[in-house]
């Protein structure tokens, strides 16, 4: 088994040994190993280095949730980390529950999202997770984390910033019963609903518009389409100084953060600084249909997505004096900016 063969870039060494994590007893006795162990989910939003990995892979791939018990009321929903997001997401849709319609297309497995806090058009995990179960590797035991625990930020968590600590064995998510999405705060999706920014269009559909957007951007994984070999956005949009803002174009996208920073497009940045749509470097390229996914368009190695990384980072460095930072994992290997 090899890293390519698990990840969505469709790079990576050879692994040492690989297991399939059914179980939780599977999963606890795995990582209990001496020796390295790296537990992955989905794939993508990994990048693993070329060079083999001397040591044990563990792939999460638990299944089940008590969506169905729970279909009348709403409330608490205890979700496996091993199911896949979307199909779970697509799953309290159809149910009827409203809070995860915008993270609809979002790739990868349940147990990433309180890990990375994924988030999109303005929602996040955060919003709507209640508890997080896990194995603590380091003292060996079962912990659970309430949602004012978990030490979320943008694109971050408690779990994130220990990285390899913290095994996340399922979620409980609190969702509510209804027709209609939350408001829609951003212009992108509201355009696309034919509605107003702050007003609210119906769950079903919010869901299909939000896929029909990722699928336009490539952000939707196809076996067809090289575009979307790739781990969806590779950098995080930075936040800077209100101060920095106040100076750049009136045209760049900004978003207030509420501790008095602002948040900006790392699209528009690498954009504004030379990078283009279908740029190429050896297998590696800009995806042709979003400036923000680097992508295995030809025959990539892991070392030319990392140089092709650099790149975008160097460029923008050089225009804004902004340093972006990944919001990929990075597996055996490293980015460092020149």
């Amino acid at each position: 088994m090899r890293f390519s063969d698990l990840t969505t870039f469709r790079v990576g060494g050879l692994i040492s040994e690989f297991v399939e994590g059914v179980s939780e007893e599977i999963i606890l006795k795995t990582v209990d190993k001496s020796e390295p162990v790296q537990v992955i989910g989905g794939g993508s939003n990994i990048l693993a280095g070329d060079s083999d990995f001397d040591g044990t892979v563990l792939r999460i791939s638990t299944q089940g949730s008590d969506l169905d018990y729970d279909a009348c009321s709403g409330g608490m929903i205890t979700v496996a980390a091993g199911v896949e997001w979307d199909t779970f997401v697509g799953e309290t849709v159809a149910a009827g529950f409203s809070g995860l319609e915008t993270l609809s297309g979002i790739p990868g497995r349940v147990g990433a999202a309180p890990i990375q806090n994924i988030g999109a058009y303005g929602q996040e995990f955060k919003d709507v997770v209640a508890r997080v179960r896990t194995w603590d590797r380091l003292v060996k035991e079962q912990r659970t984390f309430t949602a004012n625990q978990c030490g979320f930020g943008y694109r971050s968590s408690l779990f994130k910033e220990e990285p390899g600590r913290f095994v996340i064995l399922d979620v409980i998510v609190q969702l509510k019963k209804g027709e209609l999405s939350a408001p829609i705060t951003y212009s992108e999706l509201a355009n696309e609903l034919k509605i107003n920014v702050g007003e609210r269009a119906s769950v079903r559909e919010v869901r299909e518009r939000v896929l029909k957007i990722r699928e336009r951007k490539g952000m939707l994984l196809s076996e067809h389409d090289r575009d979307t070999w790739s781990a969806g956005s590779f950098f995080i949009n930075p936040s800077v100084a209100s101060e920095y803002a106040a100076r750049l174009p009136q045209a760049a996208p900004q978003w207030e953060n509420s501790d008095g920073t602002v948040k900006l497009s790392a699209a528009w940045l690498l954009e504004q600084s030379g990078i283009k749509k279908g740029q190429i470097h050896a297998g590696a390229g800009i995806s042709t249909k979003h400036v923000l996914a680097l992508a295995n368009l030809s025959q990539a190695r892991s070392d030319d997505l990392i140089e092709l990384a650099r790149a975008c980072q160097d460029a923008v460095k050089a225009k804004f004096g902004i340093e972006l930072e990944p919001e990929v994992r990075l597996v055996n290997c490293a980015l460092i900016s020149h």
